[in-house]
């Protein structure tokens, strides 16, 4: 097979190829290990099927790319870009698609070779090209090229190159093509803020992080919903976080989330708002936050209690971001009977509303009741135990009852649940005492699918895995839960069957 292939190669190499020939050639090269093919593989080769491409036949395009994709596997990305400079640039300008996603592709491959993209840092034309793909009407060759200059820009040379030269005017024009390509370069330039302090002042210098930040707080509400989602991801950083602050951005945020209740088109920001709040509360200090901002919280519960289940939705998922840790559960158990309020309420959506807010309530439950082990203080204890008994009048039957309907996505979020609780006394104590509680957990019958079965097996390994569960449940549970977690999720007992002579 492999003489075959270099046969057709040659051929190729020729371009007198016949597009049966370009199929053969297809399968061929399929068929031959990247290490065989390398073995055989010229730089007249590569460069002959590129010259193919220039026609305008899709089924010959079609068939070349196939090919390149599986001999360019074969060869080093430094090799690619030292030797196919000129084929890659005419790659990106290519009219169709797959020429330009396999062209992005191995852009992709030099940037994350330390040799190859040093390579890419000297041909402005290639980088200036990557920078107008940003613009394609196709999304995942603007993916490919946000990712591979965030890449480039990941060292000193690559952020001179995009941003201490006439780069940055690209891009600049870039941006005016639309408002959904201004945001794709927003989303390029938070992506390489994030690397470090210094990437973010040459994001800042440049001029693009301000005008981010001035969109965000500008009159335009629908722009306002976009650029929160950006400025939220800034936020994810140590540098991001220090730059929003010293240019207030966060006190503009609380502000506009103030003003919000005099806005009619509010409900259009708001919740990417709130989110923000919540994102920035658990990377930093639950405790500082809410108490610098008292707003967040106040909006957060006013959410919560309304009757918009998209509202309810964004304030459930915040919930559950602030409650994931121990500082956060310590906020929400200082606004006492208020945050117990709406634990009933929440417990009545988890069982009433429509299914995609169960299914957020039922995370946020999770979120709010799991304790890590290191955490089990008699206060915390009673708090979680407390939270629990305020979802319902019989908060255990409440999550059986979703737990054996026919629907996987609410049954796994209702082991999900007790996964949480599992590690607790206080709730092993209620699961023992739940008539048929344990024997529903290792009765394998019950889960339908794979989810279910790998959700159930969670629960059954943080039950064994707790030190108080011997203790609680007895030996005899203890055991067949020891048993089920060593016989692993998807065990299935064999049956003997006894052939009986003359049986049919």
């Amino acid at each position: 097979m492999a003489e075959a292939a270099a046969e057709l190669l040659e051929r190729a190499a020729r371009r007198d190829a016949a597009l049966e020939e370009l199929r053969a050639l297809r399968l061929a090269v399929q068929a031959v290990p990247p290490a065989a093919l390398r073995a055989r593989l010229g730089e007249h080769h590569l460069g002959a099927l590129f010259g193919l491409l220039g026609v305008n036949d899709r089924e010959q395009v079609s068939a070349c790319v196939s090919i390149l994709e599986r001999l360019l596997q074969a060869v080093d990305p430094l090799y690619v870009i030292q030797n196919l400079r000129e084929e890659l640039q005419k790659g990106l300008f290519h009219p169709d698609d797959s020429v330009k996603i396999l062209t992005m592709a191995q852009v992709g491959r030099i940037v994350e070779d330390s040799h190859a993209v040093t390579e890419i840092l000297r041909s402005p034309e290639l980088l200036r090209q990557i920078i107008h793909c940003i613009g394609g009407e196709k999304i995942a060759v603007a993916k490919e090229a946000i990712k591979s200059l965030s890449r480039i820009a990941q060292t000193q040379e690559g952020l001179e190159a995009l941003f201490g030269s006439s780069l940055l005017s690209d891009l600049r024009n870039v941006m005016a093509t639309s408002d959904v390509v201004r945001y794709r370069v927003y989303e390029l330039i938070v992506e390489i803020s994030s690397v470090s302090a210094e990437s973010l002042n040459y994001c800042a210098n440049s001029g693009l992080i301000p005008e981010l930040i001035g969109e965000l707080t500008g009159e335009d509400v629908l722009v306002r919903a976009t650029c929160i989602e950006m400025v939220t991801s800034l936020a994810h950083t140590p540098q991001g976080r220090l730059y929003l602050a010293q240019q207030g951005v966060i006190d503009k945020i609380s502000n506009i989330i103030l003003g919000a209740e005099s806005d009619p088109f509010s409900s259009f920001y708001l919740p990417g708002f709130v989110k923000f709040f919540g994102n920035l509360a658990i990377v930093d200090s639950p405790q500082q936050i809410c108490e610098r901002y008292p707003v967040f919280m106040e909006k957060v519960f006013e959410m919560a209690e309304s009757q918009d289940p998209t509202m309810i939705g964004v304030a459930v998922d915040t919930l559950g971001i602030l409650g994931s840790n121990v500082e956060g559960k310590q906020v929400l158990h200082k606004t006492r009977s208020r945050f117990q309020n709406l634990l009933s309420k929440i417990g009545h959506q988890a069982k009433n509303a429509p299914t995609e807010l169960r299914l957020r309530c039922l995370d946020a439950i999770s979120s709010l009741l799991y304790l890590p082990p290191e955490q089990h203080t008699e206060d915390l204890l009673r708090m979680t135990e407390s939270w629990f008994t305020s979802l319902s009048s019989q908060p255990l039957e409440l999550l059986r009852s979703i737990s054996t309907q026919p629907f996987p996505d609410l049954h796994c979020g209702a082991l999900r649940v007790f996964t949480a609780l599992a590690n607790q006394p206080w709730a092993q104590k209620l699961m023992l005492d739940s008539p048929g509680f344990v024997e529903y957990v290792v009765d394998r019958s019950v889960e339908p699918d794979k989810a279910s079965k790998d959700a159930k097996y969670e629960l059954v390994k943080a039950l064994v895995n707790s030190k108080t569960i011997a203790e609680v449940f007895g030996n005899q549970y203890y055991l067949r839960l020891r048993a089920y977690l060593h016989e692993g999720p998807y065990y299935v007992k064999a049956v003997s069957t006894t052939a009986v002579e003359g049986a049919e």
